[in-house]
């Protein structure tokens, strides 16, 4: 590595090797940062490296499970090897998980949990120490529009974002002393793998067709108006360089309505829009509430 390079603040992008991590990472290394991307496998990589070279900058690669313990303490390790410091995490490494509560099994809640929300958790644990010491640092948490609204049929996947929520707010109060930033950003529907691989549903009892489907049809809709990945590259970039930061960033197709909407949505309508039997009567009011057309 170049002492030029040796001079930048170094970004670390957890999950970099698709989608928004991808996006995330070469954004911040086309924008002056040396970014150390994190992938559960280095065979991984090839796209990523590919987008980077087309962007005229270059990634550098580390393999974590942020799942494992040791894996994440062996990561950091090297990474700080090799770089002295981290002056960024972007905790974007995550799963989704598509169940309604009653076919929810408890080992789906703790395998989404343990990644999205421990994983960011492991790994904030091992900057942190250092970002305390040097009084700087920012640690930006991915989380999504599920976490701070329900999204039918996704328990596990929506309250392990809530989660990484909670968790995020009180890291920002426990860092403040230390002036460390602390950013939650809130995607909506992006360009991204994950709603590829998020296609399984349980519906072992039947009786949970019209929720199943209603789920599918809004990442159908969402699908169709997708924003690119690099959108929330560049709030990333935002929420770390600006002057005047603050704790949450909407973004992304539904990222921004929903999140707003839902401020102003009783929690009677929240609960009257599931007692809808019919789909287009569901569409609709879905629809008057919070100003996303979601329907076929």
């Amino acid at each position: 590595m170049s002492t030029a390079a040796n001079n930048l603040p170094v970004a670390v992008v957890t999950g970099a090797n698709s989608g928004i991590g991808r996006a995330t990472a070469v954004h911040l290394a086309a924008n002056g940062f040396r970014v150390i991307g994190t992938v559960r496998s280095l065979s991984k990589i090839t796209k990523a490296d590919a987008m980077a070279s087309e962007a005229g900058v270059r990634l550098e690669w580390v393999e974590i499970d942020v799942a494992d313990d040791d894996s994440v303490a062996r990561g950091f390790d090297e990474i700080f090897r090799i770089a002295g410091r981290v002056d960024v995490l972007v905790n974007n490494a995550g799963v989704g998980g598509n169940a309604v509560v009653e076919e929810c099994p408890p080992a789906l809640y703790l395998e989404v949990m343990n990644i999205n929300l421990c994983g960011a958790s492991r790994c904030a644990q091992a900057v942190l120490p250092s970002m305390r010491e040097r009084r700087s640092g920012t640690i930006v948490n991915v989380s999504s529009v599920v976490g701070r609204f329900a999204a039918l049929a996704q328990a596990p996947y929506v309250a392990s974002k809530w989660a990484l929520e909670a968790m995020s707010e009180g890291l920002a109060q426990e860092l403040a002393p230390w002036g460390i930033r602390v950013a939650i950003v809130e995607p909506g529907i992006t360009k991204s793998a994950i709603f590829a691989k998020n296609v399984d549903a349980p519906n072992s009892s039947g009786a949970y067709d019209a929720h199943y489907r209603r789920l599918f049809q809004f990442y159908a809709a969402g699908m169709a108006n997708a924003t690119d990945p690099f959108e929330v590259g560049a709030v990333v970039l935002e929420a770390i360089t600006t002057d005047a930061p603050r704790l949450r960033y909407p973004v992304s197709w539904g990222g921004p309505e929903l999140l707003e909407a839902r401020t102003r949505t009783t929690d009677d309508e929240w609960v009257a829009l599931g007692a809808l039997a019919d789909d287009a009567a569901y569409y609709a009011e879905f629809e008057r509430l919070f100003g996303v057309r979601i329907a076929p």
